[in-house]
């Protein structure tokens, strides 16, 4: 296995994150200034930044979005009374906070992608072509951008019927991604070109995705995770492509949310920063656990937050 050609890009490892990290501070600053918010519900909130890092960290390392932790932890908040936001303003804090801390995941994968270390000679772990992550990233955003941004609009289908019907397959998918990785995946190499079969099931899971996107703030950047992950392709093309994936998908879907009136910019001003901590820590933890740990508790995570999602709603 050849070195991965270790650099790609002009810029110096980093430049790319700092200079995105100095746009989402001063989109942060300008919400402080253009948005509502109400001081003593801050203080009310004041445990949000955890949820924001630790979901952050969690979305960032998988690439299966924020949603697969906000959405059950936000829901189990307001089933115990502690913060009282209907699903569809679930829906739209969630997509908020992605917003930020999706994008700095987002910067923190490119740029690895750009600065890749040579392969180890015997190692199971292949490079990834900068043409496959952009192959993957822009073809499925062209299907599922479109679905999502529809569907906000003139969604008509049961969302809770949706969700169980979703769930259940993410159930499916994630006890896949374990087995698989114990078993077939276990001590073959990694896949080092993206297959167009691939390509293709990618690109049919497209426009569902979106419409599930936009009814539950995840969906598409679940999917391609645990399909590419499934499919035994490098993390960083697994996880940076679904980061990539939602991290758009969240910026264009807030907007519709924005002019609904459904944030509540509370939880999105409190739990934004940490979230991009966590996006910004996710990268070297995901690395650091290795390629067989870290799809074992992705596909973990989905399961039991699958599951709970499932059991809630049929309580």
């Amino acid at each position: 296995m050849g070195p991965a050609q270790p650099r790609l890009s002009a810029l110096p490892p980093g430049r790319l994150v700092w200079a995105g990290s100095l746009v989402l501070l001063a989109a942060y600053a300008a919400l402080w200034v253009l948005v509502p918010w109400d001081a003593g519900l801050l203080q009310q909130l004041w445990f949000l930044p955890g949820v924001g890092v630790v979901g952050a960290i969690i979305a960032n390392t998988s690439g299966t979005g924020g949603g697969v932790v906000f959405v059950p932890a936000f829901n189990a908040l307001r089933e115990h009374g502690v913060m009282a936001l209907d699903p569809l303003q679930i829906v739209a804090v969630s997509m908020g906070i992605q917003a930020f801390g999706m994008t700095m995941g987002s910067l923190r994968w490119v740029d690895r992608l750009f600065h890749q270390p040579v392969a180890q000679l015997g190692s199971l772990d292949a490079p990834v072509r900068p043409r496959d992550f952009l192959v993957v990233s822009v073809g499925v955003l062209l299907l599922s951008l479109p679905a999502m941004l529809v569907t906000q609009r003139l969604a008509v289908l049961d969302p809770q019927d949706l969700l169980l019907g979703y769930k259940t397959f993410s159930i499916l998918l994630g006890l896949a991604l374990i087995i698989t990785t114990w078993t077939v995946n276990r001590t073959r190499p990694e896949l080092d070109r993206l297959h167009r079969v691939d390509l293709l099931v990618l690109l049919l899971l497209a426009i569902p995705g979106g419409y599930i996107t936009a009814l539950f703030s995840v969906g598409i950047g679940e999917l391609v995770a645990l399909y590419l992950f499934i499919r035994h392709y490098p993390i960083l093309l697994c996880t940076g492509t679904a980061c990539v994936i939602s991290a758009a998908s969240m910026i264009l879907g807030s907007i519709w949310h924005v002019d609904a009136g459904t944030i509540q910019w509370e939880v999105v001003l409190l739990a934004a920063p940490a979230a991009v901590l966590g996006g910004f820590l996710a990268r070297p933890i995901a690395i650091g656990l290795g390629a067989r740990r870290l799809k074992t508790l992705v596909g973990g995570w989905i399961v039991l937050s699958a599951f709970y999602l499932v059991w809630l709603n049929a309580s």
